[in-house]
């Protein structure tokens, strides 16, 4: 089964997935002569920065999702559909999903994204969930919420303190976002709500593997990052490495200190755990270079040339967090590109660019990725911003921090609702430290293990 673009006379573009990249690339071909068809495996774009707001019950999901046909309704030459890619015929230049279609194509834009990755243990999925999908996030705040509940019934002290230490593994953005809200959450939000505990008394504890939190900021933003998550209250504990993981908490082994000559082992209860610590490619970009010869890195990134396409496969170019990209500026030495939205953007737009250039018979251009910096909320009041300017680089820390990361994400959010959707509940929570996101389904489940995890798709 082919779709109806396999018979146009107009060149075929095939792009797989719609996140920050491939929407970028998808747009980029607006006005150009050819059929794009957009695949995903889910019918909504997402604002991934700010998934861990639904994560924590701070948004609903609608506000930093779009439908993706709603996006492209006025696009004409764009086709969307909703499928899981399965296999990618290089031979025959086709696609083929899941349910069985197939769709031809003249250029290929891979753009499907990472999943999470636990260091070949997989099996911690169960018990610490990461954060990547809608799906994620909904499972996140109903563990979250329901251990408080679960706190409130449970008469044992012992295991009522199980239920409120809440363990976030991993300080890059995502795990710093995350144990800071949970910190508000506790302190601020459900006070008052409970009669046999006091949300306050949870222990937000993060543990990080190396020497810092926010590794990717200067050392100095850094520190103050950790400053303010101790200020919230929050427990982080540096060169803590996650040695196991199951139903009762979690194993961390730390450095040997002065005073000890081994490292230091001991045990954390828990029952909501949440995983923020590494990330992988989506395993479509294995497959891919299997088909194509091309290599991979050590998170399963494909490995692309200057301008994004593989090697000897010209018409198939990767994007995005899926590869392994270099940034190119005339009289310096290439640079990897960090796994940022900007980044993805900007590798969307250069391969659109490509893709026309090579329909006119010019030579495609290598890509240069253009830094504009990092941020990172702590929390309330507290944020961190690292700036590229020509000037040089501008860091501030604080609340001016925390207006820059607030106003920054709602001007990059896709549409106005969005924008005024997340402006109003920021600004009710600001004022009445509500969250009124707080619904939870599978109520259930809870007692029993913690589901097994969906395998990612591609």
């Amino acid at each position: 089964m082919t779709t109806p673009s396999a018979s146009s006379l107009r060149p075929r573009v095939v792009i797989i997935g719609c996140g920050f990249g491939g929407l970028e690339a998808a747009r980029a071909l607006k006005s150009a002569a050819v059929d794009v068809t957009l695949v995903d495996k889910t019918n909504h774009h997402l604002f991934q920065p700010l998934l861990y707001q639904v994560a924590t019950a701070g948004l609903s999901a609608p506000a930093i999702a779009a439908p993706i046909r709603h996006l492209f309704r006025q696009q004409r030459n764009v086709t969307t559909l909703l499928g899981e890619v399965i296999r990618i015929d290089v031979g025959q230049q086709s696609v083929h999903l899941a349910d069985g279609a197939t769709l031809p194509y003249d250029h290929l834009i891979v753009a499907a994204g990472a999943t999470h990755s636990y260091f070949g243990r997989d099996e911690w999925a169960a018990y610490a969930p990461g954060l990547k999908t809608l799906d994620d996030a909904f499972e996140i705040r109903r563990r979250v919420l329901l251990a408080f509940e679960a706190a409130e019934k449970e008469p044992d002290p012992v295991r009522r303190a199980d239920w409120l230490n809440f363990v976030v593994v991993g300080a890059g953005p995502t795990g710093v976002e995350m144990a800071g809200t949970l910190a508000e959450i506790a302190r601020h939000t459900l006070p008052g709500e409970f009669r046999h505990i006091d949300p306050a008394s949870a222990k937000i504890i993060l543990l990080e593997g190396g020497a810092r939190v926010l590794q990717a900021m200067p050392e100095a933003l850094s520190q103050r990052a950790k400053e303010q998550l101790e200020k919230l209250g929050v427990d982080v504990r540096l060169g803590a490495r996650v040695t196991a993981i199951d139903s009762d908490g979690l194993k961390v082994e730390s450095p040997a200190s002065a005073s000890t000559s081994s490292a230091n082992s001991y045990q954390i209860n828990s029952k909501c755990i949440v995983w923020a610590a590494g990330v992988a490619a989506s395993p479509l970009g294995r497959h891919l270079a299997d088909a194509t010869g091309a290599s991979t890195d050590r998170a399963g990134r494909v490995v692309v040339e200057p301008d994004l396409t593989l090697s000897g496969h010209p018409e198939i170019s990767v994007i995005g967090d899926l590869a392994a990209a270099k940034s190119y500026v005339a009289g310096h030495e290439p640079t990897p590109v960090p796994g940022v939205s900007p980044g993805a953007k900007q590798m969307g737009r250069a391969t659109a660019a490509n893709v026309l250039r090579r329909l006119a018979g010019q030579p495609t251009q290598p890509f240069r990725y253009r830094d504009y910096g990092n941020l990172a909320t702590i929390g309330r009041n507290s944020a961190v911003v690292d700036l590229t300017s020509p000037a040089g680089p501008v860091r501030f820390s604080g609340y001016f921090a925390w207006l820059f990361w607030l106003f920054a994400h709602v001007y990059f959010l896709i549409g106005f609702r969005n924008r005024l959707v997340v402006l109003l509940d920021w600004a009710w929570a600001y004022w009445s430290f509500a969250r009124y996101a707080r619904v939870v389904t599978g109520i259930e489940r809870h007692e029993t293990a913690p589901p097994s995890p969906t395998p990612p798709g591609t």
